[in-house]
């Protein structure tokens, strides 16, 4: 085979494929938002009065509609184009971690609480007794922003960096990346709705801070939710990413390394999702076939050793079940399959490619086992079934996560 082959496929396969990878929810608001900017361009419709988020009008008329009619407009192209190319990104992620429809769930959530904050400070600042701001209460705002805002909190909490870049040019704290986007946003654009967006980061926080916990369904909702016969025809289709395969909850305690920083969403996301759609060379060696988000977890390769006795390959099976029910010494001692060098980042699926080479010695296993142990107590898990569940998983501490979080969703 010749090598520094350029395989350039056409811009409608890339589109194709990029839009193949998006997830099923994710995609439908994008259709949605969408088509609803087109209807309203070809008709001529620009009454956004009508729809849009007024506090006077929901407080004096209790028009509760506008809490949801308001996200799925926008008022120009750049406008919709901007906020689905930012989502792509975002949902796209909390999708594959959270499942389909519990991400549907928390969106008609965070549009909920953004739309109380947004009342709340619009009331408190119209009637303090020291100035007046009544143009608050008459504000129009529309888009879907102010949920991004949310997302955007979201994603950083979940992804664990300490620094994330702004539009590649300087790195913040992660803790502040959303409240710098806030600002920046003020500053360079017009016509912004800055209460619209700083509602979202409060919402964005208090869901991570636990707040809305007690609003938050378990698993065994979005499973009877999912064995509806009126929702077969979606369930089945393959962007459809079961809950019962994700998180339990919006939180994942995560393993990564903080000592790096990420890129921002609206930086290196963006850019992703248009780069996606550029040719690019590729070389002579074949590409690793992408992971099924329908089905989160660790890849193991089944006889990957020769000396690999049957047995051993088949122990795998059930490993929730068989190791987490009951601590024994004679389950613990079981041999698992040769990992394939793939772990799980962010609640995500990454793989290196490359194969697990070597074995550490005893004294570097047992110091690493045990710190990893510590870590997993300190994110609440209990100690022995922390323990087995680290044993299950070679050690590594990212699939002792999923493994105990996976537990916890079957009680």
């Amino acid at each position: 085979m010749r090598s520094n082959i350029v395989s350039e496929a056409g811009l409608p396969t890339r589109l194709s494929h990029w839009w193949e990878g998006i997830p099923f929810v994710t995609s439908a608001i994008v259709i949605v938002c969408g088509i609803i900017y087109l209807v309203c361009l070809f008709v001529g419709y620009d009454s956004f009065a009508e729809i849009c988020f007024w506090p006077s009008a929901v407080i004096s008329r209790f028009q509760v509609y506008r809490i949801y009619t308001a996200i799925v407009f926008h008022g120009s192209l750049l406008h919709v184009l901007f906020n689905m190319l930012a989502l792509v990104p975002l949902g796209s992620e909390l999708e594959k971690i959270m499942g389909s429809l519990r991400l549907l769930f928390l969106i008609v959530l965070l549009a909920t609480s953004n739309a109380i904050f947004h009342l709340f400070i619009a009331l408190l600042a119209a009637h303090n007794p020291f100035h007046s701001f009544d143009y608050l209460m008459n504000e129009c705002a529309i888009g879907f922003s102010g949920v991004l805002f949310s997302m955007i909190v979201i994603e950083t909490s979940l992804s664990g960096v300490q620094y994330r870049s702004v539009f590649g040019l300087f790195n913040v704290p992660a803790k502040w990346y959303a409240w710098i986007l806030l600002v920046v946003f003020q500053l360079l654009m017009t016509n912004v709705s800055l209460l619209g967006h700083l509602c979202g980061i409060l919402s964005g926080f208090a869901y991570t801070n636990g707040l809305f916990n007690y609003l938050l369904p378990g698993s065994s909702f979005y499973s009877a939710i999912e064995s509806l016969s009126l929702l077969a025809s979606c369930v089945r289709r393959p962007k459809f990413i079961l809950c019962t395969g994700g998180s339990p909850s919006g939180y994942i305690p995560t393993h990564t390394n903080t000592n790096s920083a990420s890129s921002g969403v609206f930086s290196t996301g963006l850019w992703r999702s248009l780069s996606s759609l550029m040719p690019q060379r590729g070389g002579s060696a074949p590409a690793q076939a992408a992971p099924d988000s329908r089905f989160p977890g660790r890849g193991r390769t089944l006889g990957g050793s020769q000396n690999q006795a049957g047995p051993a390959v088949n122990s795998d099976l059930g490993l929730h079940d068989r190791l987490l029910d009951n601590g024994s010494s004679d389950r613990l001692s079981e041999s698992l399959p040769v990992s394939t060098g793939q772990s799980i980042l962010d609640g995500r699926v990454s793989a290196d490619g490359a194969a697990v080479v070597g074995a550490p010695t005893s004294q570097q296993v047992s110091g690493t086992f045990e710190d990893q142990l510590q870590q997993l107590v300190a994110m609440g898990f209990e100690k022995t079934q922390a323990e087995v569940a680290l044993t299950a998983a070679d050690g590594d501490s990212s699939v002792a996560v999923e493994i105990l979080m996976s537990q916890q969703a079957r009680i």
